[in-house]
């Protein structure tokens, strides 16, 4: 579905925060998109010339990355190199209250706008500090790339088949947890100030320590235990059955055992009720341990039927197993399509799709007004706001101010 223009507007909640963006690549971007969907005014700032380097994660030739995640922001160019860009974020910080960047740890100091200098100029600045490793320690400084993270924190350690190599995710998992917390940890801020008559403060929001912290409790087993995860495929340590499994026409079946209750109904409706009188499968700690055994017989089970009999039997039995679905299944999907998962964005003489805002409130809902645009779009409008002319501006441009 597109965009209704006559839908009139609501308010949201993060109207009158205003956020700069001076982040690269898509923790900073999830975190300010997050905001902007909700009425912050994010006004994202790039490096002239090149911009954010999410403009060049492309398909097709399109940059749907940078469309999606730069959506309902304000996009200007500051050179932070140049002493007089620097004098300029000087000059706008005060109007700002929160700032995101996402430098390798001390950049910011070595330009000379480290917190000390920062919180001069702006006391009630929050600045949301995102990094690979954290803002101290001797790691601090090494190069942060999710993927990075993702083999270093023990998720893909994890992730595998037994007898296969370790696998990191197909799609930025590190970064995308990170800028959920640096959202949250934004909110909690805004609130201590706002509430508790807090000043402003640093937000440390390391990928590592992001992706870690849902893992589970890797550290207490360990502790506890000695145990160290390894790779299993899909099965899970707390219960069973879980797996992708193949169907007769080549579908896929995922299967959830994830309570007692749940595995003994999925067992019953595939005709394996005996199974539960089997001393290996009678109990969930039983189905974990000889969980390569059920995976067999879940196997042959579903993959001497079609996909279309499956889902009967799991619709039937109100299982908890669905289809492995892609996007074209999902867009044909009714349920999503009654909920409008995705809308349609004006996006210069087209539209592009993206997913519409998430999580949905009731009374202050948020709401995509447009998709990421061009390099230093707004410029002369947030530049204007300094009292700089347009003669002010053009040298500015020709000097690589911004």
């Amino acid at each position: 579905m597109g965009l209704d223009p006559s839908r009139p507007a609501r308010p949201q909640p993060l109207t009158g925060v205003r956020v700069l963006d001076v982040s690269r690549m898509v923790a900073g971007g999830l975190a300010g998109m997050l905001l902007a969907d909700f009425g912050a005014d994010v006004v994202k700032v790039e490096q002239p010339g090149t911009g954010d380097p999410l403009r060049q994660w492309t398909a097709g030739g399109e940059p749907f990355w940078w469309k999606v995640y730069a959506r309902n922001k304000r996009l200007v160019t500051l050179n932070l190199q140049a002493p007089e860009g620097r004098d300029l974020l000087r000059q706008l910080l005060p109007r700002f209250d929160v700032m995101v960047e996402s430098f390798v740890p001390a950049t910011l100091e070595r330009l000379g706008l480290g917190w000390d200098v920062l919180r001069t100029w702006h006391p009630g600045l929050i600045l949301a500090r995102i990094s690979g490793w954290g803002q101290t320690g001797p790691g601090r400084g090494r190069p942060g790339f999710g993927t990075l993270v993702e083999a270093a924190s023990g998720f893909a350690a994890m992730n595998g088949e037994p007898d296969g190599a370790p696998i990191v995710p197909s799609f930025p998992l590190a970064d995308m947890t990170s800028g959920l917390y640096a959202s949250n940890a934004i909110m909690f801020a805004l609130y201590h100030r706002a509430v508790n008559g807090g000043t402003g403060q640093v937000i440390d929001v390391a990928l590592f320590e992001s992706l870690f912290s849902v893992l589970g409790p890797l550290p207490a087993e360990y502790a506890a235990l000695g145990r160290e995860r390894t790779r299993d495929g899909s099965r899970s340590r707390n219960a069973g059955p879980r797996g992708c499994y193949r169907t007769r026409d080549d579908g896929w079946i995922a299967v959830s055992g994830s309570t007692p209750k749940m595995a003994e109904r999925f067992l019953r409706g595939y005709g394996l009720a005996a199974l539960l009188e089997d001393a290996r499968f009678s109990s969930n700690e039983a189905r974990v341990e000889n969980a390569s055994a059920l995976d067999v017989l879940l196997a042959e089970a579903i993959a001497g039927r079609t996909l279309a009999e499956n889902i009967a039997i799991i619709d039937a039995h109100q299982l908890t197993a669905v289809p492995v679905q892609t996007i074209a299944a999902i867009e044909r999907d009714p349920h999503w399509r009654d909920r409008g998962l995705t809308v349609d964005v004006p996006d210069g003489g087209g539209e592009v799709r993206m997913h519409d805002v998430v999580p949905r409130l009731s009374e202050t809902p948020g709401a995509i007004r447009w998709a990421g645009g061009t390099l230093g779009r707004d410029n002369e409008a947030l530049f204007g706001e300094l009292g700089l002319t347009a003669t002010d501006l053009a040298r500015l441009r020709g000097e690589g101010v911004i």
